[in-house]
């Protein structure tokens, strides 16, 4: 497996950018950003204006970001959509199993000191260095 497009600068920044921003909500409203805990509430809980703010700027930004050409991501046309749709449902389903996601886990719960975040993370993070892994899919 090789590493196509190593960009320190981009994904340090990237990082910092989102950790600032889950601090902000942190600080701000009180909430954590735990993206899968973030969709799942918006049907239920009566605080879902937020919710729903936040979910539309995770949708909106990309659109703005890659309509003006501010940021180049890799092509996924080599994926077709069903298998798109599983490793999306796969990442779903992973979410609930894992009580969070990427975000909720990796960012906000490691950045708390949560042993429960640091496992959820190592085993996320390892499930999928095997998949990598055993399906060659980044090479």
């Amino acid at each position: 497996m090789t590493i196509v497009n190593f960009t320190p600068w981009t994904a340090l920044f990237g990082g910092m950018l989102i950790g600032t921003g889950a601090l902000l909500l942190l600080l701000a409203g009180g909430r954590i950003a735990g993206i899968s805990g973030i969709v799942a509430g918006i049907g239920s809980q009566p605080d879902r204006g937020w919710r729903i703010a936040f979910v539309v700027g995770l949708i909106l930004m990309p659109f703005i970001l890659f309509g003006f050409d501010w940021v180049s991501a890799p092509s996924l046309e080599r994926f077709s959509a069903p298998r798109l749709v599983l490793a999306g449902l796969l990442v779903g389903i992973g979410s609930r199993l894992g009580n969070g996601c990427t975000s909720g886990h990796g960012i906000c719960g490691m950045g708390r000191l949560s042993w429960r975040s640091v496992v959820a993370t190592l085993i996320f993070m390892a499930a999928g260095i095997m998949t990598v892994t055993l399906f060659g899919v980044g090479v």
